[in-house]
């Protein structure tokens, strides 16, 4: 078949194009065909489906996240917002930080090492672009039941993918996740962090200005895997057989990634670059689309001079390959020559691919013939937006009427057994089998990671300023009740960065739900954005960018609605932070914040096989105060330790474990509630005895409920007539993940 070329196109207005195939619906090609005023080359028809895509283009999310634009609160922190490749924060001392969270999702199911790789390197690029070097990486994770057979093929795979790829490009892992759900089973959630920093001055963005300008790609040479990888399959429903569209899941190499980021740094540093951007998903139709939407002219690309691993690539292919390790930068002439003579130093491929123009279109030749002919806003950011139709699904109002029957531990003997049985359930048992396999320690800058509460690093060695992050997610929370569950996730992040004492500044959000074009899971998207954006203004951290996630289902079984909620908080010195657990005897152990009977999708309720019930109402108003109360008692804190998932028997367990300091607890009330409920809002903290007096002030002063209920100390945790030897206790913890997947 010749050519398909511009003027082809025009003269040939029946040829019958396979628009279906590669994702688009019958009025979105009607669309292409009346900005044109003609039919799509094949070239073009490549281009608008990938960047029209689900993945690339929200097109079902985008009248729902501008509430993150609409309701943004006053933050005198950000310096780069929503648009950009990564939000950028102030932190002081003249530091920026970007942070931003993605996800790769299906193609963790179809090829679970390269998938989750290929995650990794994708994230950490995002952060490069801004012109940050990246300081470490986060993976919350979601598996189906942990029994399940195919469990075992893809966890582990993920595991692997995660910390081959980022332990060889040297950035530690210091946080994340990892739960088990059966509606989780074909559908793995695979999200990816990456924090960045940078100087004030060396922040970088994503856009082709100035005619005459250059266009160059440089890093790894461009081959036929990923075509049309995430930004098609990530737009598609997995069927009861599996996936319906399954292209080449991109394929990864972190030292080609690690090298590419010394060589772009020491560009940045020499400020050769007017604007840069990463090919990651839709690849070359992505960066040249976005790079001449957001800039000031046109642009002009010589296809056949993109290096290529197979030469046999057509067109077509070259511009939906999602190959990996490839940047796109626009260089002006005069620079051109030190670009060059830098990429050679590393030993990095560079090739000028085009020039900028003072058109208005994005015109791509292949031999000296126009195949691409468009205005690139259409694709990149005016492509389709749905407004689609949502409704509260029959499920919500049926489970939030369902009575919890769950067996409730009372005896001494009964309250042994649950804390043993709650501890050795895959969702709460010790991940060290999994996080063993990240680097969490190199650079050597990582003050704290798995299993401590949050993330931290430090960003300058000298005045010893850090960071922390945090992500949380609780969605059988988010099941009940959707926007509560984003406003409880928020909140569990920003406490989670609080006890270790740092100050909340900043959200990003990875958003994973089933398919838009169900209204029942529409609706579930609607609220959580509605809950999020409604929680970011009221606590004051803007949201800086994210990521949705949709058509993660199989069949017509949607995942739980899963909004992950990452969030960034400074600390200005990081030798004063606050760690999750006591290290020794004789400390007075206090809860802060009141218990109340939350066992509504806890994780005692799950292990029961029940998801039914009313969700807690989030206390964004309490949260606020418990973590101005945790930031200004951090000086008398031995150990704070954050109350989630499992409630106050699995924080317990997780402080006397980490030390192997036991425990002597005394609690009032119906010791099951007490003990199981997920009540939010609560924290542990331990202290010397001398400070109490203290700490009734600071919980007084910020209007904390404070109860004392312990002493540190001995080589058992008892709580009430209930004692549990802390050998047992580690056996429980310790021996179930390794048993699964070892």
């Amino acid at each position: 078949m010749s050519l398909d070329t511009v003027d082809i196109a025009g003269t040939t207005p029946e040829r019958v194009q396979p628009f279906a195939e590669l994702g688009l619906k019958p009025d979105e090609y009607q669309r292409i065909r009346e900005i044109l005023g003609r039919r799509p080359t094949s070239s073009e028809l490549a281009m608008y489906s990938v960047m029209w895509s689900e993945h690339c283009s929200y097109k079902s999310s985008k009248v729902h996240l501008r509430q993150f634009g609409d309701k943004a609160p006053k933050s005198e922190a950000l310096l780069v917002g929503i648009g950009e490749n990564a939000g950028v924060v102030d932190v002081g001392q003249g530091y920026a930080v970007t942070f931003k969270i993605e996800s790769h999702n299906h193609p963790s199911f179809v090829e679970p090492y390269q998938g989750a790789a290929t995650g990794v390197g994708g994230i950490v690029r995002d952060i490069l672009t801004m012109g940050a070097r990246p300081i470490a990486v986060m993976d919350p994770l979601r598996f189906g039941a942990a029994d399940a057979p195919d469990t075992r093929r893809v966890l582990t795979g993920i595991v692997a993918g995660i910390g081959g790829y980022g332990n060889c490009l040297g950035l530690p892992n210091i946080g994340g996740e990892v739960v088990f759900d059966e509606t989780y089973a074909g559908n793995p959630l695979v999200n990816a962090l990456c924090v960045g920093v940078m100087r004030h001055d060396q922040i970088k963005l994503a856009k082709a200005s100035g005619a005459g300008n250059l266009v160059v790609l440089f890093g790894a040479k461009t081959g036929g895997d990923g075509i049309g990888g995430v930004s098609v399959l990530a737009s598609e429903t997995f069927g009861a057989g599996g996936s319906t569209k399954r292209p080449s899941v991109q394929v990864g190499d972190p030292f080609t990634e690690k090298v590419l980021i010394e060589c772009s740094l020491e560009i940045f540093a020499e400020d050769l670059v007017v604007g840069i951007q990463d090919l990651g998903g839709a690849g070359l139709s992505c960066a040249t689309s976005e790079l001449a939407s957001a800039g000031t002219g046109g642009m002009r690309v010589a296809l056949d001079d993109v290096p290529l691993r197979d030469p046999s690539l057509s067109p077509e292919e070259i511009l939906m390959s999602e190959s990996q390790e490839r940047m796109c930068a626009i260089v002006e002439p005069s620079k051109i020559a030190r670009f060059l003579e830098i990429c050679k130093k590393w030993d990095v491929t560079a090739t000028v691919i085009g020039e900028v123009t003072d058109g208005v279109r994005l015109v791509i030749t292949w031999h000296g013939q126009t195949i691409v002919d468009v205005p690139p806003r259409t694709v990149a950011h005016e492509g389709p937006v749905y407004s689609r139709p949502f409704s509260k699904p029959d499920y919500v109002d049926r489970v939030n009427a369902e009575k919890l029957t769950i067996p409730m531990p009372k005896t001494a003997a009964e309250v042994r057994s649950a804390v043993l049985q709650l501890m050795s359930s895959p969702n709460m048992a010790d991940k060290s089998w999994v996080t063993s396999q990240y680097d969490k320690y190199v650079q050597g800058n990582t003050i704290q990671s798995q299993p401590e509460d949050s993330g931290m690093v430090r960003i300058d060695e000298t005045t010893q300023l850090g960071i922390a992050i945090s992500t949380d997610a609780n969605a059988p929370w988010s099941y009940l009740n959707p926007y509560e569950g984003a406003k409880l996730a928020l909140a569990e992040a920003a406490r989670n960065i609080a006890t270790a004492g740092a100050k909340p500044l900043a959200v990003t959000n990875c958003l994973n739900f089933g398919s838009p074009e169900d209204p029942g899971v529409m609706w579930q998207f609607a609220e959580t954005v509605r809950g999020l954006a409604d929680g970011c203004l009221e606590m004051g951290l803007p949201v800086t960018g994210g990521n949705v996630s949709f058509y993660n289902q199989t069949g017509d079984v949607a995942i739980l609605p899963t909004p992950v909620i990452g969030v960034l908080g400074v600390i200005q010195d990081v030798r004063t932070r606050t760690p999750m657990a006591f290290d020794r005897p004789g400390l007075d152990l206090y809860l802060l914040g009141e218990t109340r009977n939350d066992l509504a999708g806890s994780e005692w309720a799950y292990m029961h096989h029940q998801r039914g019930g009313i969700a807690p109402q989030s206390d964004l108003q309490h949260e606020m105060r418990l973590i101005d109360a945790l930031l200004e008692g951090q000086s008398i804190f031995e150990a704070a330790h954050d109350l989630s998932q499992g409630g106050l028997a699995a924080s317990l367990s997780e402080m006397a474990l980490r030390h192997n300091i036991g425990a002597t607890v005394l609690l009032e009330g119906e010791i099951a509630v007490e003990l199981l409920s997920e009540t939010p809002g609560r924290v542990v903290v331990a202290i010397d005895k001398g400070d109490a007096h203290a700490l009734q002030s600071i919980a007084q002063k910020y209007d904390i409920a404070i109860t004392k209920i312990g002493v540190t100390g001995g080589t058992t945790l008892s709580i009430n007539d209930a004692e549990i030897a802390l050998d047992d206790l580690r056996s429980a913890f310790v021996d179930t993940i390794p048993r699964l997947f070892g």
